[in-house]
């Protein structure tokens, strides 16, 4: 059987350029989120399963930039968020994107994103109205977090001037300010179970600040859906809290080879136990829902996947 499955990824890349897609590079986030360890573990799985290819993992700023490379042609698949990938695809210069990134491409939709804000205990922040005098980060500036920041935020009445004091930080470097009692709260917008807030409660006592579904519905954005973050999440954290999620997606570009795009679908599928040992998050993606919820039409070779497994 490994000879089996060796033996059609050389095959499905055999054709490719050797200076072109022969190479895939997965894009990623920060390290401390849960798109780098999980696209790690995808770039192991792919250099595994297609052998005729060689595989890298990079870490970036996640989303906005993963989007911008890719329509540049620097990578062959990356991580994004929903709202971003729609950006993207209707040129929101304000989101990032100076022009529309029409070379994009869906490989598949992956697990939601949860919206977590998280304020230390002892700032006694505990609704979002709370957060109005205090000192939050807000993710990366102009990063998927940032803009779910923005998008929830003002949603709830909020502006960045309400705010003592404005962060635009990547999830380590946030938790590390709280820690330190430089910072009061932060919004992380990862998959459940994200390393950053696991390691701020082990360490201090926290609040996971609910976000209700009215303000979720006052987003106006259909990317944008009320869940809910499960009791016992994070250390210290024995109730359920209700929150914001997004879909991630997986996306490629038009220049990658239909042979390709089918092979880095099929293999994502195939090793779904592989990315959950790697992070939780992964548990939630689900093969029956790949080809749905995204803005950006499928790439041909992911379209040709999924009509295998009887979904479109």
């Amino acid at each position: 059987m490994k000879r089996l499955v060796a033996a059609v990824g050389v095959c499905l890349f055999a054709s490719l350029p050797a200076q072109a897609e022969s190479f895939i590079t997965v894009l990623t986030g920060g390290t401390s989120g849960v798109y780098y360890p999980l696209g790690v573990a995808l770039s192991n799985v792919y250099g595994k399963a297609l052998p005729g290819a060689k595989v890298t993992a990079q870490a970036t700023k996640a989303s906005v930039e993963n989007l911008n490379l890719l329509q540049a042609g620097r990578g062959e698949i990356g991580f994004t968020l929903g709202d971003s990938l729609g950006d993207a695809w209707k040129g929101n210069e304000e989101a990032g994107f100076k022009a529309k990134l029409e070379k994009l491409r869906t490989i598949a939709a992956i697990y939601p994103n949860y919206i977590q804000v998280v304020a230390s205990k002892e700032s006694g922040i505990k609704t979002l109205a709370d957060l109005k005098g205090k000192r939050v980060s807000v993710g990366a500036p102009k990063s998927g977090t940032e803009l779910n920041a923005r998008a929830i935020f003002g949603a709830a009445g909020l502006a960045y001037k309400d705010f003592a004091r404005t962060e635009y930080l990547p999830f380590g470097e946030s938790v590390d300010l709280i820690k330190n009692r430089q910072l009061d709260a932060t919004l992380i917008s990862a998959g459940l179970g994200v390393a950053a807030i696991k390691d701020l409660s082990s360490s201090q006592e926290v609040t996971i600040v609910s976000i209700p579904a009215d303000v979720v519905a006052k987003v106006g954005d259909p990317a944008f859906i009320p869940e809910t973050v499960p009791a016992n999440t994070y250390p210290g954290q024995t109730e359920a809290v209700a929150t914001a999620a997004v879909r991630n997606l997986l996306v490629t570009h038009s220049g990658v080879s239909d042979d390709a795009a089918y092979a880095m679908t099929k293999t994502l599928f195939d090793n779904l136990d592989a990315l959950a040992a790697a992070h939780v998050a992964a548990k939630q993606i689900k093969l029956d829902s790949g080809a749905t919820q995204s803005p950006v039409p499928l790439h041909p070779g992911a379209i040709k996947f999924f009509k295998e497994k009887g979904l479109m």
